[in-house]
């Protein structure tokens, strides 16, 4: 297997354990350089992690000659430049979820790379993670008989405390949105996973807390395989805690949380309950990266459950359907206008 040499930009909270060791640990795989815009935390990072390189200038990075490939793991206002400075530097590249601010963003980068013929693709990890691959294994089986609804909850109380300085996570400049784009994206990409291309997407977005100018309330319909009734509601303001995905089909239902790591339950009518468990992973993105660093191989086939570009350019839609009449449309510089609180 020819081994590919990554390089990051912008070594964050999220390269820690997450990401970072698994390009380190995949097979073919090695970590070659990193980049931070703080020289000695880049220096920090490469002497803790054990990687050769480092740089405080990506320009430098995405140059080297010898990175083949670049992951952006930056916050989502920088993920179109810089994966546009891979594309024009000729290498394949992996960016951080959400893909991009908004549509517009993400399909600028999705066409850059599809003119010059280069891989990018978009850390949706939960692809191809055991526990979602079971799921979409069980969805698909005809155990459910057919399905007939899908829905999603998630509720928390993360937005209820204001903080100084406001989170990134919580600027529309800088992540696109709310909550809905940092954690609510990979559940919509799972709904994608499960049951294909999401459509007559209606949504409604609300700031019922007021404590930022971000949305920290969605609610959103949506159908899929053409006859599935689907629906996601995501509050990040609640008082309790709800994080359940549910698909009911004629024969029974199945039932799991996206972010936890209880297992899958399957019910079927008149048979008995069962479940399914799966050890945590040391490092969430590692599954993921590991089939990444096989798609790049010489002559080798991406397979079509792979989140590529054109795959999370999906999602980035379905949101931006779920937020527009929240922000008064999602073309570019929404986040100069005033919101609604």
């Amino acid at each position: 297997m020819k081994r590919i040499h990554w390089g990051i930009v912008g070594c964050g909270d999220v390269t820690e354990v997450k990401s970072g060791p698994a390009f380190q640990k995949a097979t073919g795989s090695a970590l070659t350089a990193v980049m931070r815009r703080d020289a000695a935390k880049a220096a920090d990072y490469a002497r803790r992690h054990g990687v050769p390189k480092w740089y405080s200038d990506a320009a430098k990075l995405i140059a080297d000659p010898q990175v083949d490939a670049v992951y952006v793991a930056t916050p989502p206002a920088m993920h179109e430049t810089y994966a546009l400075m891979v594309c024009a530097a000729g290498k394949p590249c992996y960016v951080e979820k959400p893909m991009a601010r908004n549509t517009a963003e993400a399909q600028r980068m999705v066409d850059a790379f599809a003119v010059r013929g280069l891989p990018l693709f978009v850390a949706y990890y939960r692809r191809a993670q055991p526990r979602f691959v079971r799921a979409k294994k069980i969805i698909h089986s005809g155990v459910l008989g057919t399905i007939k609804t899908a829905s999603y909850a998630y509720i928390d109380s993360q937005m209820n405390m204001r903080s100084d300085p406001v989170p990134w996570r919580f600027l529309a400049e800088q992540a696109g949105g709310g909550l809905l784009f940092d954690l609510g994206s990979h559940a919509l990409d799972l709904m994608d996973f499960f049951l294909g291309p999401l459509g007559d997407v209606a949504g409604e977005a609300r700031n019922i807390g007021k404590q930022y100018d971000v949305e920290d309330s969605v609610k959103l319909a949506f159908t899929a395989r053409g006859k599935v009734k689907g629906w996601a509601e995501l509050q990040f303001n609640g008082r309790r805690r709800d994080d359940r995905f549910k698909f009911d089909g004629e024969n029974g239902s199945l039932q799991f949380s996206c972010f936890g790591t209880e297992p899958l339950v399957l019910k079927v009518y008149g048979w008995r309950q069962k479940s399914f468990e799966f050890p945590p992973l040391q490092h969430v993105q590692q599954p993921l990266i590991q089939s990444i660093v096989e798609a790049l191989q010489p002559g080798a086939h991406v397979p079509d459950w792979l989140s590529t570009g054109a795959v999370a350019l999906r999602t980035q839609r379905v949101m931006d359907q779920a937020v527009e009449g929240y922000y008064g449309g999602r073309e570019d510089g929404f986040w100069s206008r005033p919101l609604k609180k």
